[in-house]
């Protein structure tokens, strides 16, 4: 099999990390565990300094996005996946999380929102698409085409089982149908949760076995930290993130790599308002997104 709707495989691979999904074929197998304090300071220092001088809105959620996006753009292997042993490289840079269908009212249920970027966005380009696809999903009235398939499988007695193991055993191959790795969230290179938004603290969350998904960011309540500063102690002020990675898709140089870059735009959100000098593709693997309209330029 030598592509997947998603990606492309990859050749070439290097012996040791050929041999590593057949020593650990499934992705719980494979995760591993970080954790991550950016300086919650000088993200709100960004946030309202854009906010008063050009009327810009961002959170910090937008912006751990963004610096995803923009590392990605320089590290194309972490963007890869493994599928029936196999190692793909995506043909696509997205994320997904989970919003409140109505935020004013948690009894009216949740919602998974899916959404793909393009390797040149801005940090006003991320926060567009995001905002775009959120408002877009609470204005829809009606039932999606999961919720819907869904309905019809639980109204069946017993058939719930056979499609879960059925579509279970076509994704372990890779042959799951075009439609529901459309759908279904599970099907990213990364998914974020900002639990701070419910009052918890940051979480490593498991990587799903279904589907796809290489890396997990888990946005939590604000650390206070003890710190000395000139001489001085105080209490500073973290954005704690749980980052839970399948470690077989790349090396552990390329993750450093990749979570070095994460960590300055982090600390230099500024960087994210001008598109990259230039992107890394993994070899026959190129792929764009439109620009979302009305994106305002710095």
């Amino acid at each position: 099999m030598a592509e997947d709707p998603t990606g492309r495989r990859v050749k070439g691979v290097d012996p040791v990390m050929r041999i590593t999904p057949y020593i650990m074929p499934m992705r719980c197998d494979a995760q591993v565990f970080l954790k991550h304090r950016a300086d919650k300071e000088t993200l709100s220092r960004y946030i309202r300094r854009q906010k008063l001088e050009h009327g810009e809105a961002f959170t910090y959620m937008q912006i751990v996005v963004a610096a995803y996006v923009r590392a990605v753009s320089r590290n194309p292997e972490v963007n890869r996946f493994i599928m029936n042993r196999q190692l793909f490289a995506r043909n696509n840079c997205s994320a997904a999380f989970t919003i409140l269908k109505n935020p004013y009212d948690a009894d009216e249920g949740e919602a998974v929102v899916k959404i793909r970027f393009d390797l040149t966005d801005t940090l006003y380009d991320v926060r567009d698409r995001m905002t775009a696809a959120i408002e877009a999903n609470r204005r829809e009235t009606q039932d999606g085409f999961i919720d819907r398939l869904l309905a019809f499988v639980f109204a069946v007695p017993g058939l719930a089982t056979v499609i879960v193991a059925l579509v279970r055993l076509l994704d372990r191959y890779g042959l799951a149908p075009g439609v529901l790795m459309e759908e279904l969230p599970f099907y990213v290179g990364m998914y974020i949760t900002n639990t701070a938004s419910i009052g918890l603290h940051d979480v490593n969350h498991h990587l799903y076995n279904w589907g796809n998904v290489g890396l997990f960011f888990g946005m939590g309540v604000t650390e206070k930290v003890s710190v000395v500063e000139n001489g001085e102690a105080r209490m500073k002020r973290y954005l704690p993130i749980g980052i839970t990675a399948d470690e077989r898709v790349c090396s552990g140089a390329h993750y450093a790599r990749f979570f070095t870059d994460m960590k300055r735009y982090l600390e230099h959100p500024e960087l994210l308002e001008t598109p990259p000098e230039s992107v890394r593709f993994d070899d026959g693997c190129e792929y764009h997104e439109p620009k979302p309209e009305n994106t305002v330029k710095a």
